[in-house]
């Protein structure tokens, strides 16, 4: 009788000898090409395959048909077998114009019945160890998923919308505090700037702080409701943010009374980096990811 290889994963079995996916003894409807190429990725879990090598393995030369989308189909026809999604993949890894990855640890076995047909006296000895590379092991555990344009590992969700979350929060007090303060901004601003220098700036600051409060509240709510196309919004009215946030990091110098010039160059400084760090928050929590 031949020998039964089956490699396990979760709670997920695949018997490669009958063709078969099972999760918790039930089988599942995964059939034809989504089940070799389940397959293959099994295979080589943890280690990369590309999109050719896929091709090469699964199509003929000789044969007519989309390879991309016959390839996207099968891809997310296992991920829907399995439960995962390409966004917050738990298998299967998409990586930008490279290929895939199976990124959860997998234990491979065979049936008890090879055993049983060995001669007696004869100990099976266990597969020699693969060779030691520098890619994670996927024994210990899944790599960590690599942002496809930052190129560093995306960190939790909820980090990086709490973050976003707050600084949209910071914003909006700075507003509100500027509105109901304005009669010191004005008393200050006519201490050291000439009649139509304090008004341009008292002007200044109460469109900013009307315009910016709406802005921010959207942002609030956006973010708080997990909107998911934030990401796309916020890249289209990032220009506008931006400039926002720099006419307010000068905000610092109207308190350069109380907290000195050094001071206030720090905070500014420090304001001045704000847009771009609500960018960067907005691109890991919100990943563009190619249509594969």
């Amino acid at each position: 009788m031949p020998e039964k290889k089956t490699i396990t994963f979760g709670v997920f079995e695949l018997d490669l000898t009958a063709g078969e996916l099972r999760k918790s003894g039930t089988r599942l409807r995964l059939q034809g090409q989504p089940l070799q190429v389940l397959a293959l990725l099994l295979e080589r879990a943890g280690d990369v395959v590309t999109r050719e090598e896929l091709r090469q393995s699964l199509w003929s030369s000789d044969t007519f048909v989309d390879f991309d989308h016959s390839l996207n189909t099968a891809i997310n026809k296992v991920r829907d077998a399995l439960g995962d999604s390409a966004a917050s993949p738990r298998y299967i890894e998409t990586l930008s114009r490279r290929g895939y990855r199976f990124i959860a640890p997998v234990h491979r076995a065979k049936s008890l019945v090879a055993a049983a047909e060995q001669p007696a006296g004869i100990v099976a000895l266990p597969d020699p160890p693969a060779a030691n590379t520098t890619r994670p092991s996927t024994t210990t555990g899944m790599p960590p998923e690599v942002h496809p344009e930052l190129e560093v590992p995306i960190p939790n969700r909820a980090i990086t919308r709490g973050l976003f979350f707050l600084i949209q929060l910071m914003y909006l007090i700075f507003y509100i505090v500027a509105l109901f303060r304005l009669h010191a901004i004005q008393a200050l601003a006519d201490s050291f700037l000439s009649s139509w220098g304090a008004i341009t700036l008292f002007v200044v600051a109460m469109v900013t702080a009307g315009i910016g409060i709406p802005v921010r509240c959207y942002l609030t709510s956006a973010v708080a409701f997990d909107y998911r196309r934030l990401g796309e919004t916020f890249r289209r009215i990032f220009p506008f943010v931006l400039l926002l946030d720099e006419l307010w990091a000068v905000a610092p110098f109207l308190l350069i009374h109380k907290i000195g010039l050094g001071g206030a160059f720090a905070v500014s400084a420090a304001l001045l980096y704000v847009p771009f760090s609500e960018r960067t928050l907005i691109r890991m929590a919100y990943v563009k990811r190619e249509v594969r």
